[in-house]
């Protein structure tokens, strides 16, 4: 079993920052990719970003050169640096883990709030 914790969530003004943080524990050996998914209300979960273990990074269009994804594996954490945040931004985000048999491992989710 592999266990992802979130943290770094609040609430910002349009056009601030936020750094997500993402720590994996358990058989974290069997991840390769991590990622950030979101889900606002009333819609459904949408990919955001991922990060594979080498390195290579993959975005939604609508956070293209706002968000950062990265990670640390010393540390079996990724992180979602959100810049120029806008209120549609608004969502629960969740920490996906993926290992190489295409499991899924969810965290519980953190809300970021956007006010315009």
């Amino acid at each position: 079993q592999v266990q992802l914790v979130e943290s770094g969530g609040g609430l910002v003004q349009a056009g601030g920052s936020l750094r997500l943080s993402c720590a994996a524990s358990g058989m974290i050996f069997s991840i390769n990719d991590m990622g950030w998914y979101r889900q606002a209300p009333g819609k459904q979960r949408e990919f955001v970003a991922s990060i594979t273990r080498d390195g290579s990074t993959a975005y939604v269009d609508s956070v293209k050169g706002r968000f950062t994804i990265s990670r640390e594996n010393a540390r079996n954490t990724v992180y979602l640096q959100m810049n120029s945040l806008k209120p549609e931004d608004t969502a629960v985000y969740y920490c996906n883990g993926r290992s190489l048999r295409g499991m899924d491992y969810w965290g519980k989710g953190t809300l970021v709030t956007i006010s315009s």
